[in-house]
């Protein structure tokens, strides 16, 4: 059976308690393809964190189901790795000890879990960090050590709530280049929130943009940008061209440009006519 595949099936989701109850997200359906990196965008208090707590296990459906690889998500378990906008990193633990934790609660041996810890760090780039502490890192150094931490226990699906929100600019460029880098090498599911429309046209296969609350998915872009991605690709007209259609599919009345084919995104793939667009003179 395919590894990573992510169902939502008419999902409705509600908070709240009695009179101060309110819906969050309503009749939301969409399928995740393994290895498919896919980004949610839209504005602050859609719903787009609800849906990734909902596929973390962490929030039951009011109504609707959820499910991986056709088993419905019940709640947590490693096979669905969380990344938040703020690191969860042990303070008192090394960075080795940190990347390394899930595989101690796993049972491994000591000798293994260093060196499996030791292989992930290289490939996040911090091969000599390992006695350091959280402390002794800077934000971007630490998001690492988190990526790191949840891909050691080899998710089938890694889901990001905007992780590098909170980073300057620069170091953010530079941490969506390593993620692309590493999901290249690992192809694992990526369901990745952001309200950064240039983010989310950069990393993804595919965007899902949520309306206003209760949240809604009112359009999918399928993006046919080649990778490996560079940050040079923000400046390209077929890029810009998206960004102002999620620009104005955001907008509080949803209303955006007709669309019509973008011949510079290349030919589209077999069987799917659909995959490249641009606004419409």
């Amino acid at each position: 059976m395919s590894s990573g595949r992510v169902q939502v099936e008419h999902l409705s989701i509600e908070l709240g308690e009695g009179p101060a109850r309110f819906e969050v997200l309503r009749d939301l359906s969409v399928t995740i393809e393994p290895g498919e990196f896919v980004c949610l965008l839209g504005p602050s208090g859609c719903g787009k964190s609800t849906l990734l707590g909902a596929l973390a296990g962490h929030l039951s459906p009011s109504q609707g189901r959820v499910s991986l690889d056709g088993e419905a998500i019940t709640g947590p378990d490693p096979d669905r790795g969380l990344v938040f906008q703020q690191h969860t990193l042990f303070p008192w633990k090394t960075v080795l000890d940190n990347v390394g934790y899930g595989l101690k609660m796993k049972g491994v041996p000591r000798a293994e879990r260093e060196q499996r810890a030791a292989e992930l760090l290289q490939l996040v780039g911090l091969q000599g960090f390992e006695r350091r502490h959280p402390r002794e890192l800077s934000g971007g150094m630490q998001q690492r050590v988190e990526i790191a931490r949840v891909l050691i226990n080899q998710p089938r699906v890694l889901l990001m709530d905007e992780p590098f929100g909170a980073l300057d600019a620069l170091t953010r460029s530079r941490m969506q280049e390593l993620l692309l880098d590493l999901w290249t090498r690992m192809r694992t599911t990526v369901v990745f929130v952001t309200h950064d429309i240039d983010e989310a046209l950069f990393l993804a296969d595919r965007v899902l943009v949520i309306g206003p609350r209760p949240g809604r998915i009112v359009e999918e872009l399928r993006l046919g940008f080649p990778r490996p991605r560079r940050a040079a690709l923000l400046t390209e007209p077929a890029f810009v061209q998206l960004k102002r259609r999620c620009l104005a599919l955001l907008r509080e009345d949803g209303h955006a440009p007709p669309l019509e084919r973008l011949s510079p995104l290349g030919p589209p793939p077999p069987g799917d006519d659909q995959r490249h667009w641009r606004f419409a003179n």
